[in-house]
């Protein structure tokens, strides 16, 4: 049963931003051992499953936001699941596989040989996408400032 309320609502954001509740329940503290049990625990209850979607309705109109929550999970994310999948020496099953965080892997292919050859996206790319979508949200915020102070409104009255 899951205990911690905090943990819970905590669970019930990453799981908006992530799409994923096994890495939601990880980020939310609960042990990666169990983190897919206890997400879809979370999500079987009533109470935040409700919280989920509205979350989800809250958040819906924000694809800018999603669009740069997946950059910083490529620009920040961790990879220590793709470095495991590198130095495996056989192949994982396909559970030990959907248990993995390969969100920052754009490809994987077996090589000559029997090893695994795992490429990540390029983490400075995410970077760069990220400054140039803050920088037309700066952009646009400026503009609007300056339109509101052409037409006499105050920045508080808006």
């Amino acid at each position: 049963m899951v205990k911690d309320e905090a943990k819970c609502r905590s669970f019930c954001c990453w799981y908006v931003k992530l799409g994923n509740a096994e890495e939601a329940a990880v980020r939310a503290g609960f042990p990666r051992e169990t983190a897919l049990t206890e997400g879809m625990r979370i999500l079987r209850r009533p109470k935040y499953y409700r919280m989920v979607q509205q979350m989800r309705t809250l958040f819906s109109g924000h694809v800018r936001e999603q669009v740069m929550s997946g950059l910083e999970r490529l620009a920040f994310g961790d990879i220590s699941d793709a470095a495991r999948l590198v130095l495996l020496e056989e192949l994982p099953s396909e559970e030990v596989l959907c248990r993995m965080n390969l969100f920052n892997v754009s490809e994987i292919k077996r090589v000559k040989g029997g090893g695994v050859e795992v490429k990540l996206f390029d983490r400075q790319k995410a970077l760069e996408r990220m400054m140039e979508y803050a920088g037309n949200a700066d952009q646009r915020a400026a503009a609007r400032s300056f339109l509101n102070a052409l037409a006499g409104v105050d920045e508080d009255e808006v």
